[in-house]
């Protein structure tokens, strides 16, 4: 029997999908963004792989080894009280039996939402039948533990630009049509994409549409006014973050003065407090 606290997060999550407007998500990396982002008010938050993997040391693209990231995830997840979606990129393994066994892994860390994507590490889109044959396994896997796990399937049409441009937005819906029809929960389209195909991938398709915020996508309202039921931004929120290092880095190494310390760090007093207060307690 699953824990009760899980299954009721997983109910949560669902039904924050279902309010009107786009859920925003933002991508935590480690327990220390979790718990920031937790407490400005976020009510439920991702993972994002790349960042995970990036703080480990790894490059993206399943390098960072199966269990590391599972117990990346199991920490952000019992550090906050909001809902957690594991970004868990092709579902790690061959066969959809790896698939199953990494959502057994997602539920055991504490998630209640997973992410399982179609595009391959070495460029391309994963085989229909096969992409098919692992949500299925995930749903299974989910559904055999007790947990109404939010499955989130990814298509890498647009991310990957694949096919002529005027073709990609019936390929991208195809697929998703398929892995509705699955187990999927969600579908997540990332890539750079117009308000008219955002809003021709949103009516296509029955289930929430989520599309990856950043550069060259509209802003969230007009996001939801096309459709969009869920945001996302990735790794963006973690190579920002890096890319404030790489500036003190090169401001100490440069003129030796420390302003983009003082310019955007959080106070250790309030910093501290955010720490020392345990929401799960």
């Amino acid at each position: 029997m699953a824990d009760s606290a899980l299954q009721e997060k997983a109910e949560r999550l669902r039904q924050l999908h279902g309010t009107g407007k786009p859920l925003v998500l933002p991508n935590a990396w480690d327990v220390g963004s979790a718990v920031v982002f937790a407490a400005a008010g976020c009510p439920a938050l991702a993972t994002s792989s790349a960042g995970i993997a990036f703080a480990a040391g790894f490059p993206d693209g399943e390098r960072m080894p199966r269990d590391a990231m599972l117990a990346a995830v199991g920490r952000i997840a019992a550090r906050v009280v909001v809902p957690v979606s594991a970004d868990m990129e092709a579902g790690y393994g061959a066969t959809p039996e790896d698939v199953a066994d990494t959502v057994r892994g997602v539920i055991a860390a504490g998630a209640v939402g997973i992410n399982i994507e179609d595009g391959l590490d070495a460029g391309g889109l994963r085989d229909p039948a096969d992409m098919l044959a692992r949500l299925r396994a995930a749903r299974m896997a989910a559904d055999a533990a007790g947990v109404p796990l939010f499955l989130n399937a990814r298509t890498d049409v647009f991310w990957q630009r694949i096919g002529p441009e005027d073709q990609r937005l019936a390929l991208a819906v195809e697929r998703l049509r398929a892995y509705r029809d699955a187990g999927a929960d969600g579908l997540f389209v990332p890539g750079r994409m117009d308000l008219p195909t955002i809003r021709g991938l949103a009516a296509a398709t029955d289930l929430p549409l989520n599309v990856l915020g950043g550069a060259g996508m509209p802003p969230i309202p007009e996001l939801a006014s096309a459709g969009v039921a869920r945001v996302t931004v990735g790794s963006g929120p973690m190579r920002a973050a890096m890319g404030v290092v790489r500036a003190i880095a090169e401001e100490l190494a440069g003129p030796g003065t420390y302003e983009r310390i003082l310019g955007v760090a959080i106070p250790y007093p309030d910093l501290n407090a955010l720490f020392a207060d345990d929401p799960q307690d």
